[in-house]
C-alpha cells in the first residue's frame, strides 16, 4: 500500500494495480456520520464541497436503490455522478457503484465504493475502498483533483455531522 495524501486530514493510499484506500476519523458519532452520509438533505449540505451548488441529490438507500448527485460550479459547469446500491449494513456499511457523468464513460466503468464506519470513544473512523475495474480508471481519478475536493468535502461532512447531535 502506498500513501499519496498531499493534503488534509483524510488519508489516501493506493492498494494494488487499482484500488483507492481512503481513511478519515470524524469528531462524532457514527450513527451522526452515516445520516450524514446517507440522507439527501444533509449530503446537499457538504457534497459541494464549497465549490458549487448541488442541485439534485437522490439516495433510493436500499440494496438495488439507485442514487445521483448533480452540482452545477462556481464557474457554471455541470459535475453529476450516479451509480447502484450493491450492499447496506444500515449505521455501518454501503457498497455502491459510481460512475462520473461524462463522455466516454460507460457503466462498466463505475467503480465499486465500499464504505464502512467504526466507533471509538464517540469518534468514527470511515473508511472507502474504491475499486476500479482498471488500473487506467484509478489513474484518471487521482489526476482528476479529486484528493481536494474530497478533503474539503469531508471537512464539512465532519461539520454536519456533528451539527445533528
Amino acid at each position: 500500500m502506498t500513501t499519496v495524501t498531499s493534503s488534509g486530514r483524510a488519508r489516501v493510499s493506493l492498494v494494488g494495480e487499482t484500488d483507492i484506500r481512503i481513511e478519515r476519523d470524524f469528531d462524532a458519532r457514527k450513527d451522526l456520520v452515516y445520516r450524514a452520509v446517507t440522507d439527501p438533505e444533509l449530503i446537499r449540505r457538504w457534497w459541494n464541497a464549497k465549490r458549487g451548488e448541488v442541485t439534485v441529490c437522490e439516495v433510493d438507500l436500499r440494496v438495488g436503490g439507485r442514487w445521483r448527485y448533480v452540482m452545477v460550479t462556481t464557474d457554471g459547469m455541470e459535475v453529476g455522478f450516479h451509480g447502484t446500491i450493491l450492499e447496506l449494513i444500515p449505521g455501518e456499511k454501503v457498497v455502491q457503484t459510481e460512475l462520473y457523468e461524462m463522455p466516454g464513460l460507460a457503466e462498466e466503468d463505475a467503480t465499486v465504493n465500499t464504505m464502512e464506519l467504526l466507533e471509538r470513544d464517540g469518534r468514527t473512523t470511515m473508511t472507502v475502498l474504491q475499486h476500479c475495474r482498471t488500473a487506467e480508471i484509478r489513474e484518471a481519478i487521482l489526476q482528476s483533483g479529486m484528493e481536494a475536493g474530497m478533503q474539503d468535502a469531508y471537512d464539512l461532512l465532519e461539520e454536519v455531522a456533528r451539527s445533528l447531535d
